[in-house]
């Protein structure tokens, strides 16, 4: 029998069963006003304010939605922050509650990048784009009264697989360097959807037939041997040298066995890697039940993940 954690069985017992599939994802973007960029609310202690990057093909249009603490003097670190959405759905709005609390939380700024969506734009171009993203924090860092030095990368689901496919570019390609990366519940490993042994019934939000779909989409008409690691980081052979990490991850997540991997062989390169299971959580817990003491809780071990790598020279 599934025993969801004390602090969510109560929700997850009317969470419906649903599955992602081209039908769903069309009915979802018809519902975000695709075309139409949304609305900057404003909130008390922040400043929001939207600025359109070149992506790597040179075309201006990418949006990045940076939120700072209002009134900041000086250089403050910041994170490039990457939304969730299984590569197919999502805008960086998603995670406005979440931004908006990171800043005046830490008093650090937070660039929530968009992103081109498969299937439309399979591999490369979502990454290419949140690299941009990256490249673009770097070299306006001063005028956006940003310290290159103290620079994180993070993203939780798909984002979170994309944040570390960033930090793997960041490392290779020696350009714009990283400080942290922060992982919350990473879709890393495309191989998943090949497993058979996985117990589907306590799978909430995101379930294997929603994980086919989104990989098979990011992928497009490439080869099903695609091997990049860009693709998918947990192809990665050599994590050495990568930034330091923190990663998250409930028991009941399809992505937790993979979590726990990619974060055991950071530990064992010598990449320090804090992370935190949850038993008996589901998929996109923290978003469901954002009071939930054991959301608290999760939220606060990265917070304090980030205040460790960012602010505590």
């Amino acid at each position: 029998m599934t025993t969801f954690h004390p602090d969510l069985h109560k929700t997850a017992r009317f969470l419906p069963n649903f599955t992602t599939s081209a039908r769903s994802v069309r009915f979802m973007r018809r519902l975000r006003k695709p075309g139409k960029t949304p609305k900057i609310r404003t909130f008390e202690g922040v400043t929001v304010k939207d600025y359109f990057v070149p992506t790597h093909d040179g075309s201006p249009g990418q949006r990045v939605r940076l939120y700072t603490p209002a009134g900041s003097s000086g250089s403050i670190p910041a994170l490039l922050w990457i939304h969730g959405g299984g590569m197919v759905i999502g805008n960086p709005e998603q995670d406005v509650v979440n931004c908006v609390a990171t800043v005046r939380e830490l008093g650090i700024a937070v660039a929530a990048t968009a992103y081109r969506l498969a299937p439309e734009h399979p591999f490369p171009a979502p990454p290419d784009d949140c690299y941009a993203a990256l490249s673009w924090l770097h070299a306006n860092a001063e005028s956006l009264g940003i310290r290159p030095d103290k620079i994180a990368v993070g993203g939780a689901s798909a984002g979170g697989g994309l944040a570390a496919a960033i930090a793997l570019m960041a490392h290779d390609r020696q350009e714009n360097p990283l400080a942290f990366q922060l992982l919350v519940y990473p879709m890393l490993d495309d191989r998943t959807v090949q497993r058979d042994d996985i117990d589907v019934s306590k799978l909430k939000v995101w379930n294997t037939k929603s994980n086919a779909f989104a990989w098979s989409s990011y992928r497009g008409s490439a080869s099903g041997e695609v091997v990049d690691p860009y693709f998918a980081p947990a192809r990665r052979q050599d994590l050495t040298g990568l930034a330091p990490a923190w990663l998250g991850v409930g028991t009941y997540d399809l992505f937790h066995d993979e979590g726990i991997e990619y974060a055991r062989r950071l530990n064992e390169v010598g990449v320090l890697c804090d992370s935190m299971i949850v038993p008996g959580a589901y998929h996109a817990f923290d978003v469901v039940s954002r009071k939930a003491p054991v959301v608290l809780k999760f939220r606060q071990s990265y917070l304090d993940a980030l205040r460790r790598h960012l602010l505590d020279d």
